[in-house]
């Protein structure tokens, strides 16, 4: 599934329509260069819900965890992961099978420890038309891919 954004607001409001489809246990990737707007996304997914704290980007943290209305969310920025055993310490198993909805930023630094199923989220700058995003989800047969037929149902994509 494809989805065009043409502002920072319409990618926020795509993540809160797929928040408000998620569950707890539910991991989703979310995969794009620097400034693409994973984070907006991610704040999106929040609203969805049910945070009403302040999402940011957990460069430096790592994990930013919130409490959210529905269930929590744990937001993850694998950018600066590279040691194993840090990965390790982090006990990323625990977010990916807990009770709240995880999202992860520069997932391909921690590929080994995803679990194996997630609904993957690649948004894409469109170069030619300032504030626009392509937004291109994919997950395997099964419950991601029943989400996705359900917020294409949602969103009229």
């Amino acid at each position: 599934m494809e989805v065009i954004t043409k502002s920072s607001l319409e990618t926020q409001d795509l993540g809160r329509r797929l928040g408000q489809l998620l569950r707890p246990g539910d991991v989703l990737v979310v995969s794009g260069e620097l400034g693409a707007g994973k984070t907006t996304f991610v704040q999106g997914l929040a609203a969805g819900l049910g945070v009403t704290a302040q999402v940011t980007s957990p460069t430096f943290t790592i994990i930013h965890e919130y409490d959210g209305a529905r269930c929590p969310l744990y937001h993850i920025d694998a950018y600066r992961l590279e040691d194993p055993r840090e990965i390790e310490e982090l006990g990323l198993d625990e977010y990916f099978h807990g009770d709240g909805v995880t999202a992860v930023e520069w997932a391909e630094n921690i590929a080994q420890w995803l679990p194996g199923d997630y609904l993957y989220v690649k948004i894409i700058k469109i170069p030619t038309e300032a504030g626009w995003r392509k937004i291109i989800f994919d997950a395997a047969p099964g419950e991601y891919r029943r989400l996705l037929e359900e917020l294409s149902k949602d969103c009229e994509c």
